[in-house]
C-alpha cells in the first residue's frame, strides 16, 4: 500500500484491525491503538480478547525486537506510552467484567539508587503483559516495600539497582522478608545493569532479569508455575 494511501481502521476486517494495531504498537502511535480498542469494543470484542490479542500480542513482538537488539529503550517506550493508551480504556472494562489478569507485581529502585529508566520500561512492559504494576518508584527502603507488599498483596516483588553500592540493599530486603517467614510468598525478580545471575543466587533472588522482555517471559513463566501448583 502506497505511503500517501490512508488506511481507515474502521474499514478493516477485525483480522486486518489487530495487525494493523500490531503494527501501529509497534510504530508506538497511541490515538491509533485507541481508536483500534474503540473499534474492537464497539464490535462486542470482549475487553480481554481486546487486550490479548490486539495489545499484548503486539508488545510480545516489540518485546521480543527489543531482546534481539532490533529495537531501542526510545521505540519500546513510544510502543508501551502507545499500550497505555489503550490500557486506559479498557481498564474500566475489564474490571467490570471481572477478566483474568496474569498477576500483580511491586516494583521499586532500591534505597540510595535514583535511577529508574529500566525499572520503568520493566513496569511498562509488564503491564502491557496483562500484569497489574505498582511502581513505587526510586530509593525505597525495606519499609516501603514491606508497606507495599502488604498493601498490595502481589504475587511478584522486582527490584532494580544501577549501582554497585546500592546491588547489596536488595539482599536486605530478601533477608528481612525471610526474617519475617514472608518469603515463599513472593516471586522476587532483581535486575539492573551491574547485576548478573550469581549475585542474584547468591542474594536470594528468584531470578535476575537482564532487561524488561527478559522479566516479563520470566514472570510469565514463574506465574505459570504458581498457578499449575494451586490448582494440582
Amino acid at each position: 500500500m502506497a505511503d500517501d494511501e490512508e488506511i481507515i481502521l474502521s474499514e478493516l476486517s477485525d483480522d486486518e484491525l489487530v495487525l494493523q494495531m500490531h503494527d501501529d504498537l509497534y510504530d508506538g502511535l497511541k490515538e491509533e491503538i485507541e481508536e483500534g480498542v474503540n473499534i474492537l469494543i464497539a464490535r462486542n470484542w470482549t475487553p480481554y480478547d481486546t487486550l490479548t490479542k490486539a495489545l499484548v500480542a503486539g508488545m510480545t513482538i516489540v518485546g521480543a525486537d527489543f531482546r534481539d537488539g532490533i529495537l531501542f529503550v526510545p521505540e519500546v517506550l513510544l510502543a508501551a506510552n502507545a499500550m497505555k493508551g489503550g490500557m486506559a480504556i479498557l481498564k474500566p472494562l475489564l474490571i467490570a467484567t471481572g477478566a483474568p489478569r496474569m498477576g500483580k507485581m511491586v516494583i521499586g529502585t532500591v534505597k540510595g539508587d535514583i535511577h529508574d529508566i529500566g525499572k520503568n520500561l520493566v513496569g511498562m512492559m509488564m503491564e502491557g503483559a496483562g500484569f497489574e504494576v505498582k511502581d513505587l518508584g526510586i530509593n525505597n527502603s525495606v519499609e516501603k516495600y514491606l508497606a507495599a507488599i502488604e498493601s498490595e498483596k502481589p504475587d511478584i516483588l522486582g527490584m532494580s539497582a544501577l549501582l554497585t553500592t546500592t546491588m547489596p540493599y536488595m539482599k536486605v530486603v530478601i533477608d528481612t522478608l525471610k526474617e519475617k517467614g514472608m518469603r515463599e510468598d513472593y516471586i522476587v525478580l532483581v535486575g539492573g545493569a551491574p547485576l548478573n545471575e550469581e549475585f542474584s543466587k547468591a542474594i536470594g533472588a528468584d531470578a535476575y532479569c537482564r532487561d524488561a522482555a527478559v522479566a516479563v517471559e520470566t514472570a510469565k513463566a514463574y506465574m505459570l508455575r504458581k498457578h499449575n501448583r494451586a490448582t494440582a
